[in-house]
């Protein structure tokens, strides 16, 4: 769930107006920074298998590490953590601790049954909307839109870049989501790795538009 997972990080600015986008950003996409680096390295594996679902290529044949419910919950308390004491905010850092698990509850709904509730366990979870493209997109393109108009309505642009550096992220995530739904399997899992891991440009990217941007109303 890509561009949903960037919906969890543009809503969360409602509720935490404070912090910076780039964190809640990161805070759903964190366990997708994590597997690339453990494919990568060899924790984990996956493969190109096209028709494993309607909209993605990818097999996930093991990623406890970074996908599990119980892996996740705690990549989420150590992350919610850190930005805790950086922050020194409690909601801040409560924020993106959920944001973090946020990624495991939106993949749940999408992959088919291949997500770990445990290391090593046996129970996998998936309800499978990605068997259906058009289901896929009727779901995410709205959560995204929803997400992105509660991050407009928290703040508003100081200058022209608040204005159109938003919009310009928005764009890179659309298309991003468009080349995953209509492009062709990607020719390697080592490829799809780095290319994920190349996403974390967005932080920075958000980071920026946010200096930008003013906030409407402190809600928190």
């Amino acid at each position: 769930m890509f561009i949903g997972h960037a919906a969890v990080g543009f809503a969360s600015k409602a509720i935490v107006p404070r912090a910076s986008l780039g964190v809640l950003l990161a805070a759903p996409f964190f366990l997708d920074i994590l597997w690339p680096v453990f494919i990568l390295t060899g924790l984990e594996s996956a493969r190109i298998e096209p028709g494993n679902t309607a909209f993605t290529p990818l097999a996930f044949d093991s990623f406890p590490w970074s996908h599990s419910l119980l892996m996740a919950i705690l990549w989420g308390a150590l992350f919610g953590f850190i930005v805790y004491v950086v922050s020194r905010s409690a909601a801040i850092g409560g924020v993106v601790a959920l944001g973090t698990v946020s990624h495991w509850i939106c993949d749940a709904v999408v992959h088919r049954p291949d997500l770990p509730l445990t290391p090593g366990g046996m129970i996998f979870v998936g309800m499978g909307l990605w068997n259906s493209k058009t289901a896929t997109l009727a779901v995410e393109l709205p959560l995204f839109a929803l997400g992105v108009w509660l991050y407009v309505r928290a703040t508003h642009p100081k200058d022209a870049l608040g204005r159109w550096a938003l919009a310009a992220l928005v764009a890179f995530f659309l298309l991003a989501y468009a080349g995953a739904a209509f492009g062709p399997p990607p020719p390697s899992i080592t490829a799809v790795a780095w290319g994920t891991l190349a996403l974390v440009v967005v932080i920075p990217w958000a980071v920026w538009v946010d200096r930008h941007r003013e906030v409407e109303a402190e809600l928190s």
